[in-house]
């Protein structure tokens, strides 16, 4: 469902990839890890259409990104890829489920339709009663949940998350990886995971590991090592 080609990426003299190559599956969990520098995060930017390769061609859902314009590739990453920061980046003046309706009115859906998909996926989330409470008024892990359910608003191809869980105490953050799998498993929906975290890559279908740029191999759900090259 993705694939990555000879992916390059420098800044000024630094490269900071060099020439990735990545095949994921639609439905698969697959958590990127690696030291910092590694280039795990330009590598998911990449991905997620938030910055440009030097080299290389991306295709997500049969669509090569490298044919697109700019206004193209804007509706393309509003329609097929949900975001996942570290920082749920929620806007302080909006409710939850306004928070949650803003991508869907940028791709143009109605009203009527926005609200019922933003309530379905607050029910699916267990904060219909938290629906009206602007962010200062949630907790962290209430906020990373509404920032899911933001991601999930236009029935994305992919959800990239760059350490969602990074920011959450043990409880919280337990809570938000049975989540994404849970959406794996009733949803059909992929996720790429930029972590730190050992306890959500090891739940993992897939750990990509990164080290200087290149990718150092995977593990798969079964443990097993393998190599690149």
């Amino acid at each position: 469902m993705i694939k990555l080609r000879n992916i390059t990426k420098s800044f000024g003299e630094l490269q900071v990839l060099k020439g990735i190559d990545l095949d994921i599956k639609k439905g698969e969990v697959v958590s990127i890890v690696g030291p910092s520098g590694a280039g795990k995060t330009t590598l998911l930017h990449i991905m997620g259409t938030l910055d440009h390769a030097d080299e290389g061609s991306i295709e997500i859902d049969g669509t090569n990104l490298g044919t697109l314009s700019q206004k193209d590739l804007a509706r393309f990453r509003n329609q097929k890829i949900g975001f996942v920061f570290q920082f749920h980046q929620l806007l302080p003046e909006f409710t939850a489920l306004e928070n949650i309706m803003i991508p869907a009115f940028i791709g143009g859906m109605g009203k009527k339709e926005a609200k019922q998909r933003a309530e379905e996926l607050l029910q699916f989330m267990g904060l219909t009663e938290r629906a009206h409470h602007k962010p200062n008024e949630l907790s962290g892990g209430e906020k990373q949940r509404v920032a899911v359910a933001r991601a999930l608003i236009n029935h994305p191809a992919v959800i990239m998350a760059d350490e969602p869980s990074g920011s959450l105490d043990s409880r919280n953050k337990a809570e938000l990886h049975r989540l994404f799998f849970e959406l794996r498993d009733k949803m059909g929906q992929t996720f790429i995971i930029v972590t730190h975290d050992e306890g959500l890559a090891a739940m993992s279908d897939r750990i990509i590991h990164m080290k200087d740029g290149l990718l150092a191999g995977e593990t798969n759900e079964h443990c097993e090592e393998t190599k690149n090259g």
